[in-house]
Parts: C-alpha cells; sequence; structure tokens
C-alpha cells in the first residue's frame, strides 16, 4: 500500500511541476507568441481585405455641408 501512496505522491509532484514550468514559459516567451498571433491574423486578414475595400467603399459621398445649411451653433435641436 505504500508503494501505491509513494508513486501517486511522486506522479503528483511531476504533473505539479510540469503545469508550473509550462507556466513560467509561456510567461518570459510571452512577448514572442503575442507577437506570432498578430503577424497570423493580420496574414489572414490582408488576404481577404482587398475584396471588401472594393465592394465595401462607395464610389461617391454626398454633398459638402454649405453654411446656408450648417447649424448656426449648439446641438442643432429645433426650437
Amino acid at each position: 500500500m505504500q508503494k501505491v501512496v509513494n508513486i501517486i505522491a511522486i506522479s503528483s509532484g511531476v504533473v505539479s511541476l510540469a503545469v508550473v514550468g509550462s507556466g513560467l514559459f509561456i510567461y518570459l516567451q510571452r512577448d514572442k507568441l503575442v507577437d506570432s498571433v498578430k503577424s497570423q491574423v493580420l496574414k489572414s486578414v490582408t488576404g481577404a481585405l482587398p475584396s471588401l475595400v472594393d465592394t465595401k467603399i462607395p464610389s461617391m459621398t454626398g454633398p459638402a455641408l454649405t453654411p446656408s445649411v450648417a447649424p448656426k451653433a449648439g446641438l442643432g435641436i429645433p426650437r
């Protein structure tokens, strides 16, 4: 029975050390990991971006506001 308890204790210690070690590794490499993920996301987004920009941007906008159309001052609340 003592051998079983010792095996469980040793395996528990190994698992704890693995969790702490992997957490420490991720903490120390976080900047590199974040930059890697950012570059992957930018590569995937820029592939789809040109077709979206070509179809979603209007070819003409509305007329500019002239002084006679623009509100005088304030929030433009009607009186």
